[in-house]
């Protein structure tokens, strides 16, 4: 069986960073993203200027701005954060079929079997938080590893704008210096236990038997000294429906006029249909869709109800996109939106309350 490749995505200080895409004079300043302190809100994220004065998401906002008077408070405006994720997303379905968001601003990627980049997950790591910078200004982080554990910590270790490689050779050497608390499923309860055992750490963990962690922790005993060792078999379970299948292309060289536009259709139609030839069944066409981004990163897109797939329908789609800007062109898209046939029936088959 060939050793998985797993790559771990996690935005960096996701609501806040949209924000600041969003409103550049933020640049520079502490930005806290949450609810109103007269009513006991609570911090969702903030960026690093807001850290380094001690804020952290979950924190009360009322504490927070004890903490840092400058804060700037900005109430969450989630169509737009879901929206900035979907687009993250699409990013990723170039990479692999097997994803597995956690939220938002984080989501697991099989890449065993991608053959993109060579095979090698690196490269496509690397080729993602690129694509991710130029496409969409915003900045993720990656981990890369045999499993999802490993991938999960890998992302967080050169936080931000970082990106760690943990070779399956590797892996040994990596856990043993690991404390007890960056275990996944080890929370504040389970670290106290493990330290009246004198267990800080991996290295330590690893001293005792299995049974011995089963009398202390039950089954999880038995998780943990998997972990300890560096083991995790969950796989990457690609439970969201999809909504769209899309390809997208950043020129190196912007695209000066509408005629070298429509000149990129063909290969990108390509590439439209062999993405949409792995779709299950379950799917069915409902409209296309065009995405410009101009030089300047302002970007447009125009979809088609009822509209038939064709070069020609983009061509005509892709030059009324074109004429809202007029202006050379640094990234061009084709997708098509998706009827979910599965989801449907799944919703038909609900009991009335």
């Amino acid at each position: 069986m060939a050793e998985r490749k797993i790559i771990h995505i996690d935005a960096d200080c996701f609501y806040a960073a949209v924000e600041t895409r969003e409103d550049p004079g933020l640049q520079g300043k502490p930005v806290a993203v949450g609810g109103n302190e007269r009513q006991r809100g609570v911090v969702a994220t903030c960026n690093y200027e807001a850290r380094s004065w001690g804020v952290h998401s979950a924190m009360p906002m009322a504490q927070a701005l004890k903490l840092c008077p400058d804060l700037i408070v900005i109430h969450p405006k989630m169509d737009i954060y879901r929206q900035v994720s979907r687009e993250i997303h699409a990013i990723l379905q170039d990479y692999s079929d097997i994803i597995e968001p956690l939220s938002l601003d984080e989501a697991f990627l099989d890449v065993t079997a991608s053959e993109n980049c060579h095979g090698s997950a690196t490269l496509m790591a690397q080729e993602i938080r690129s694509r991710v910078w130029q496409e969409l200004r915003l900045v993720v982080s990656a981990g890369v590893a045999p499993n999802k554990f490993l991938a999960k910590i890998a992302s967080d270790w050169r936080k931000p704008n970082g990106l760690f490689v943990i070779t399956p050779a590797e892996v040994d050497e990596f856990v043993l210096q690991l404390p007890v608390t960056k275990l996944h499923g080890v929370g504040r309860v389970t670290a106290q236990k493990l330290e009246r055992l004198g267990i800080s750490d991996c290295a330590t963990l690893r001293k005792f038997e299995p049974l011995q962690l089963i009398k202390h922790f039950g089954k999880f005993g038995e998780r943990l000294w998997q972990l300890a060792h560096g083991r995790d078999e969950r796989p990457v379970e690609a439970n969201s429906r999809r909504q769209s299948v899309s390809v997208e292309q950043t020129f190196n060289q912007d695209l000066p006029d509408l005629a070298a536009c429509l000149a990129q259709i063909p290969m990108l139609m390509e590439s439209l249909n062999k993405r949409l030839a792995r779709v299950g069944e379950e799917y069915r066409i409902d409209r296309p869709y065009v995405k410009i981004k101009f030089h300047d990163f302002t970007q447009t897109t125009l979809e088609q109800a009822g509209a038939l797939v064709s070069q020609e329908r983009y061509a005509m789609m892709l030059s009324a996109a074109y004429a809202r800007g007029n202006k050379p062109v640094r990234l061009l898209g084709l997708g098509i939106r998706l009827e979910d046939l599965q989801g449907q029936a799944q919703q038909l088959e609900l009991p009335f309350d």
